[in-house]
């Protein structure tokens, strides 16, 4: 072999060297390097991924914490969630719930130390609540407003539930149309009707002289639950209405073929089946005519014994020159605790009426 030859072997790595070089020790081929032609070496692929890696790094680094807060949000939905049902339940508690607690920190603290509650108490003095009756008959203003929220939630459901029958299973001309005039009425500001009933209740009628002294339904539960219960009415029937008309019709015919009449199926029937829209109608009505002010406070002489409602009791420990704030305080709580165990009591009721009077099968 001459010696040239052996040479150009060796550089084209196809020799004894270039063999013995592309074998390792266990048996296997390693790619040769490559060359570039001026003797150097290529990148390798690990250079070129490690570049690439360290761009999508800085590419994650540059990011912001909302950015990467949207983008695990999308991952994982639940985190969102999450996050919205505790923002809603602190924003809940906070606003319901602190009101409360604060009369409960000025209904315990002495007269002439309110000006320094923080969080707690300045004092203790839970005898404001025993007060609050020692002071004024407040049992009789509650006494009042319970009377008149009860016989206004009874003459609701009955008018309501028949005129929810009427439009949640008869079919009769200018029923779409008077159902949204019903509803339209109920968006009425009360103080719009104010003067006309003013002046109705302090009319005498000579019906009335017999029971009344003067003849006039001022100062008498009928002065407040006629108005009120006609403000509360168009939410009840739009209640039942949509409660009535989910009652299959067979149920009703079944009734009425053993003999009984279309009142007699209402109540026997259509009622029970609709317990929950009842139990919702009569409850929101009860706590709306309960809680309420204007008529009440225009249509009595805040006298407990003229039916005065209970507002108008919290108002009777502010007096002309001064203000028993403990008092007020201790009888809010002390007025509020009927509603409280209401809803306590029915909060099935409620939730299911509102959820199921939503659907319709």
């Amino acid at each position: 072999m001459r010696p040239n030859d052996h040479d150009v072997t060796r550089d084209d790595g196809t020799g004894s060297g270039a063999i013995d070089g592309g074998v390792g020790s266990a048996g296997s081929r390693r790619d040769p390097p490559h060359r570039l032609p001026d003797g150097g070496r290529a990148p390798s692929r690990l250079a070129d991924g490690g570049a690439t890696l360290g761009a999508g790094g800085d590419a994650e680094l540059d990011r912001g914490p909302f950015s990467r807060w949207v983008d695990r949000s999308i991952q994982n939905p639940q985190r969102v969630y999450r996050a919205m049902f505790y923002v809603t339940a602190i924003f809940f508690l906070f606003t319901t719930l602190f009101p409360f607690y604060w009369l409960l920190m000025v209904a315990l603290t002495p007269e002439g130390q309110l000006q320094n509650i923080v969080f707690t108490p300045n004092g203790f003095n839970p005898g404001a609540f025993v007060e609050v009756f020692q002071t004024l008959p407040f049992h009789w203003y509650m006494f009042n407003s319970f009377v008149i929220a009860t016989a206004s939630t009874v003459l609701v459901l009955v008018v309501a539930s028949l005129a929810g029958y009427a439009f949640g299973r008869l079919e009769f001309p200018g029923k779409t149309p008077l159902m949204l005039l019903v509803l339209v009425v109920s968006f009425f500001p009360p103080a719009a009707f104010f003067i006309p009933l003013n002046d109705l209740f302090n009319t005498p009628v000579s019906v009335l002289e017999p029971v009344m002294s003067d003849g006039t339904l001022y100062n008498t539960p009928g002065a407040m639950v006629m108005p009120i219960s006609a403000i509360f009415m168009p939410l009840a029937i739009f209640i039942l209405t949509t409660f009535y008309a989910q009652i299959p019709d067979g149920l009703e015919d079944a009734a009425r073929v053993e003999g009984t009449t279309r009142l007699g199926a209402l109540f026997r029937v259509i009622i029970p089946l609709s317990a929950p829209g009842v139990a919702t109608a009569g409850v929101l009505t009860f706590i709306a005519v309960y809680n309420e002010f204007f008529f009440s406070y225009l249509m009595t002489d805040g006298e407990p014994a003229n039916w005065a409602p209970i507002l108008e009791g919290i108002l009777g420990y502010q007096g002309q020159y001064e203000i028993l704030f403990n008092l007020m305080a201790a009888a809010s709580i002390i007025g509020v605790l009927p509603v409280a165990i209401l809803v306590i009591v029915a909060q099935e009721k409620i939730v299911s009426g509102l959820t199921a009077g939503a659907l319709k099968e």
